[in-house]
């Protein structure tokens, strides 16, 4: 899925759907930001996000006030179509580099082989790593082969718990040296499987 085409003409983005995505999920709590706080806290340059915030207004997503910006109901609404959500998971020393950020994808299972095209998008992103989590024959796997309810009981319960998994959704866990690293990296390797 792509939330943002690349323009034909012109520059090209120097920011991905996952900016775009967390851009707006930032907003959602209904806080106001200003666009250079936003813009650090997403990770881009004050460019990407002018040109991010350009298309918000463009969808009605956002107003955009000299006190600050902050979404509307149509932002909203769009956010919760999307089949994504941001979720904390800890993996603890399975995962490399020293943040992780858990996203869910929600009827997506049947799409994740090995895991290997979560982990490689996560690392084009930047990542360090990118662990997928997926229910299978009602045991949570990591691909291929991975049973995390025989090699680590505890967390593999706390995991369902905490997330609400069912067989049909998948958990991606992008890690890297930094929060935003890993939160990009986790939520690129999710738009690639919707």
């Amino acid at each position: 899925m792509k939330i943002m085409d690349i323009p034909a003409f012109g520059p090209m983005f120097r920011f991905s759907d996952a900016n775009v995505y967390y851009s707006l999920y930032l907003l959602a709590d209904g806080q106001r930001l200003g666009r250079k706080k936003l813009a650090e806290l997403v990770g881009v340059g004050e460019g990407s996000m002018r040109r991010i915030l350009e298309k918000f207004r463009d969808w009605n997503f956002v107003s955009i006030k000299q006190t600050g910006i902050s979404i509307t109901k149509a932002g909203l609404n769009f956010l919760d179509q999307l089949p994504i959500r941001l979720i904390d998971v800890n993996l603890g020393d399975s995962v490399k580099g020293d943040f992780s950020q858990g996203v869910i994808v929600y009827g997506v299972s049947s799409k994740i082989v090995n895991g290997m095209q979560q982990r490689d998008a996560g690392i084009k992103a930047g990542a360090e790593g990118c662990t997928t989590l997926v229910i299978r024959d009602g045991k949570l796997m990591i691909p291929p082969d991975w049973n995390m309810d025989e090699q680590t009981p505890e967390l593999a319960y706390k995991i369902r718990k905490d997330s609400g998994i069912t067989p049909d959704d998948a958990i991606i866990v992008g890690s890297g040296s930094s929060k935003i690293v890993a939160i990009e990296a986790a939520l690129n390797a999710a738009f690639e499987l919707i």
